[in-house]
């Protein structure tokens, strides 16, 4: 799937996890998601967050970057990566 379709996939994923869609990017390319009475953030997005932006936002405990296509496959493997770091990070 194009990278688009595997952001919009993942974004269903999480929401199915329990997760809830907190926030975007100004430029449509991020999303942010919380899960109630976890402490920190998961993003999904088209391209790595910059050092400064790490800094800046130090609420986003998990990254899923999506630059190129994906099988279903993949994706289903790099979120369930991501979900685990988050998990590690919550403590």
């Amino acid at each position: 799937m194009t990278p688009a379709a595997a952001i919009d996939r993942a974004r269903a994923l999480l929401l199915a996890e329990g997760f809830s869609e907190i926030g975007q990017g100004t430029r449509g390319e991020s999303f942010y998601f919380g899960l109630p009475g976890a402490e920190g953030q998961v993003r999904v997005a088209n391209h790595a967050r910059t050092p400064k932006q790490r800094l800046k936002h130090p609420e986003v405990v998990a990254s899923l970057v999506v630059t190129g296509p994906l099988s279903e496959v993949t994706l289903q493997e790099r979120l369930r990566a991501t979900l685990r770091d988050f998990r590690a990070r919550q403590g």
